[in-house]
């Protein structure tokens, strides 16, 4: 563990088919009034709606609601619910959904008492959150961002096209979090994996960084391996609590910043799916997933040994009488595999992307430093390109 660190985690996570009994304890911490932040129909039509509803009104909570949410927040509907918290003087937002819907909370919490454009301010300039912020807390419908357990908030702003990601600090991260693995049965095939390679994304974008070898890979490595068997457990069974459970967790412990403990980070792949998502709207599981096989073969050369380990810790790629290249072009490889087994998106065409899209795709990419090795614009077209 060459990197020192710091770590903290504020979130209470009530895990398990009877969690949402911990909600009417959580909400007598909090004021009269609750602002309900959910996307469309899908937790009326599964009863989850009715559940939580007749709790709030159990503990004699206020509710205003800000429905509609949509898989890419926009900027426009968090500033809906900034005005609803303003008008209605919320003092907990209880968001119900999957991560846009928790991302688009967050975004409330900070922006609803800023005096300046909030999107400028915190997702363009990272500045400070120096406002008075409303807590959140989350029940989790969908898995694969992590969100109900950090303080990550990506928003899309939609007339400029820009869709950027934010960290906030712990004090944003949500007070408390329910996971009922239950609740993911309804979710569609499509979704569920797209959610899976979200979660092995957030892992292999902490996980292929660095010359070292620290506890944290050996984390990572496992939940690589549990994400990829029990996605082909649920596949066979949606119902299958335990890999359904299995998958709910795993997408918690890849993104609560644990497994980014001593490491430098890539996050290459997110910046440029931001952009294709700003241009597309598709689903950021299977952005991901397009962007990240050319972009691996695109730097693998630069972090052999890593992507060697890969291959045989993840996958089980024989190393006997192989360079070290060729195991790290067999590990690819059988990511692409899986990919194509479980029916996960890989060309950007697939997902809504033109030819003329990407140039302005790759020129609005943020470019980090993280990784094997720094792209440049003419490196992240080429790298489109090749999964259009």
């Amino acid at each position: 563990m060459k990197l020192d660190f710091t770590y903290y985690n504020p979130t209470t996570i009530h895990f398990g088919k009877e969690s949402l009994s911990n909600l009417k304890g959580e909400l007598e911490q909090y004021g009269e009034t609750v602002l309900l932040v959910y996307g469309k129909t899908a937790i009326k039509k599964n009863g989850i709606y009715d559940n939580v509803i007749a709790t709030l009104n159990e503990a004699g909570k206020k509710v205003v609601e800000l429905s509609g949410v949509m898989p890419n927040p926009t900027y426009s509907k968090m500033l809906e619910g900034c005005e609803l918290v303003r008008k209605n003087d919320v003092s907990l937002i209880l968001a119900v959904g999957g991560g846009s819907v928790i991302d688009c909370a967050k975004g409330i919490s900070v922006s609803a008492y800023c005096d300046d454009d909030p999107f400028t301010k915190y997702w363009l300039q990272f500045q400070p959150v120096d406002n008075k912020t409303v807590p959140v807390a989350s029940i989790l419908t969908m898995v694969g961002t992590g969100s109900e357990m950090n303080g990550g908030s990506v928003i899309t702003n939609e007339e400029t096209k820009i869709k950027a990601g934010r960290v906030f600090p712990a004090d944003i991260y949500p007070k408390f979090s329910i996971l009922n693995p239950e609740y993911t049965y309804t979710v569609s095939r499509y979704q569920m994996v797209s959610g899976v390679f979200d979660t092995m994304s957030h892992l292999m974008e902490q996980y292929f960084t660095g010359d070292d070898c620290n506890t944290t890979d050996y984390l990572i490595e496992a939940l690589l391996r549990s994400s990829i068997d029990n996605a082909r457990a649920a596949l066979k069974d949606p119902e299958d609590y335990e890999a359904r459970s299995n998958i709910m967790w795993n997408a918690t412990l890849a993104l609560n910043t644990m497994t980014g403990l001593s490491k430098a980070q890539d996050w290459q792949v997110h910046m440029i799916e931001h952009q294709l998502g700003a241009y597309t709207d598709c689903a950021h599981g299977m952005g991901l997933a397009a962007v990240s096989l050319p972009y691996y073969r695109h730097i693998y050369p630069h972090g052999v040994d890593k992507f060697a380990r890969f291959a045989t810790e993840v996958w089980g790629i024989a190393a006997k009488g192989k360079s070290k290249e060729a195991i790290a072009k067999e590990g690819i490889d059988a990511l692409e595999a899986f990919c194509k087994e479980c029916g996960i998106v890989t060309s950007l065409k697939a997902l809504g992307a033109t030819e003329e899209m990407l140039p302005k795709i790759a020129e609005s990419t943020f470019i980090l430093e993280g990784g094997y090795k720094k792209l440049t614009t003419e490196e992240i077209l080429k790298i489109l390109k090749e999964c259009f």
